[in-house]
């Protein structure tokens, strides 16, 4: 209400805005993907040139087949639809179960050595 009694306008920020949907409302109310894990730095590419709209595939799956024509990281893939990553996760597990996207793990670093030898060189440090 403004001072005079009267109802306030509600105005938009701008003319493109409109409702705001919610990271759940997104992904259905689902926290895990169907399918992977999918780390930051996993690879994403399309498996086809184009998505067509299917039942059970909303706006953002298309995005992401659609920004995966060329190679991303599920990180770049977050940042470019301003999701957060875990709806990116969920939203790519469907796309895995339906062959449109295709997700390259990052290879296991060979020769790392294990947490014994960090924690030996602290206490070497640490004795000196």
């Amino acid at each position: 209400m403004t001072a005079n009694g009267e109802p306030e306008e509600i105005q938009w920020v701008d003319d493109h805005a409109g409702p705001v949907v919610r990271p759940y409302a997104v992904t259905r109310g689902r926290a895990r993907p169907v399918t992977g894990t999918f780390d930051l730095i996993s690879l994403v590419s399309a498996t086809r040139g184009e998505a067509t709209p299917e039942a059970g595939l909303g706006p953002e799956h298309l995005a992401i087949v659609a920004l995966c024509q060329r190679i991303q990281s599920v990180a770049e893939v977050a940042a470019h639809l301003d999701l957060p990553v875990g709806t990116i996760r969920v939203l790519l597990g469907d796309l895995v179960a339906r062959e449109l996207v295709q997700v390259r793990e990052p290879r296991a670093t060979a020769g790392v050595p294990d947490d014994s030898v960090f924690e030996a060189v602290i206490n070497g440090l640490r004795a000196l």
